[in-house]
């Protein structure tokens, strides 16, 4: 394995985790799906429990995999990790060659404050701002193939995690709205693989409901579990993060088998 680090910005960092080609190995010269991990944290830290385990998992899965570190507060305002997470789907899509990446196979996955950045990503790499800050003409070079989000922070609503949504929304022009992301939904959010537990304490279901319901409405392709028990955080429900579930951990095979469908792979 390879492994790579980007400095985006001051404070942001894109980590590549590459399979080296092998003729030993399957499908050696393919071009793979590429994932770029987004961990929680409320804006506030970056979790390494939401980093390498479920980084981990997505290689073992065959992917290219790119842990994403981005700005947190007091530096999370001012669309600053929107900015990080659109560079990385852009340096990932112009590095395909070399990292062996298939373009149009590029996932942003998220865990809490970082399902609700990659869910931001989802419905904003059109925006004009995030364009220009990361210097490209074609909006298309920023949009994600997929999301995989995993309890992830949604509303700025009566749901809110309001210490999240105050965080990322400082020193930005947009009103709250821009970040209450179920109403920022259209037909051009890419399709999504959401999981929530029913009783998070953290994160309300609702979120997940609230995105789910309007990506359906939008006519965006989306599939959904939620497990009746489990707290918040979870990662990959191991006993390596402290949270073991073997019902929870299915999660991540649900995932595979759904990146395999959407995007045609050797499952």
């Amino acid at each position: 394995m390879n492994i790579e680090q980007i400095q985006l910005s001051e404070r942001g960092t894109l980590t590549a985790l590459l399979h080296e080609k092998s003729n030993e190995m399957k499908n050696a010269a393919a071009e793979r799906l590429a994932v770029i991990l987004c961990p929680g944290g409320g804006y506030s830290f970056c979790s390494d429990r939401e980093c390498d385990p479920p980084a981990i998992a997505f290689l073992n899965m065959g992917c290219q995999v790119f842990v994403l570190r981005y700005s947190v507060e007091p530096y999370a305002g001012n669309k600053r990790p929107l900015q990080e997470v659109a560079a990385s789907v852009k340096i990932v899509r112009e590095r395909a060659d070399r990292w062996q990446v298939d373009k149009h196979k590029i996932v942003v996955c998220g865990f809490s404050a970082g399902g609700h950045l990659a869910a931001s990503l989802g419905v904003h790499w059109n925006d004009p701002d995030i364009m220009r800050r990361c210097e490209v003409k074609d909006a298309q070079m920023l949009r994600p193939d997929a999301m995989i989000l995993g309890y992830p922070v949604i509303t700025a609503g009566i749901f809110a995690h309001r210490e999240s949504i105050q965080r990322v929304s400082q020193d930005c022009h947009e009103d709250e709205c821009y970040w209450s992301l179920e109403t920022q939904v259209t037909e051009q959010t890419p399709p999504a693989f959401l999981w929530h537990t029913m009783n998070d304490p953290a994160v309300p279901i609702e979120n997940s409901f609230l995105f789910a319901e309007q990506l359906h409405q939008a006519g965006v392709d989306c599939e959904c579990h939620f497990f009746e028990n489990g707290p918040h955080g979870m990662s990959i429900a191991t006993e390596e993060v402290g949270t073991p579930s073997k019902r929870v951990h299915q999660w991540v095979s649900l995932c595979q088998s759904w990146l395999a469908e959407k995007f045609a792979l050797d499952n």
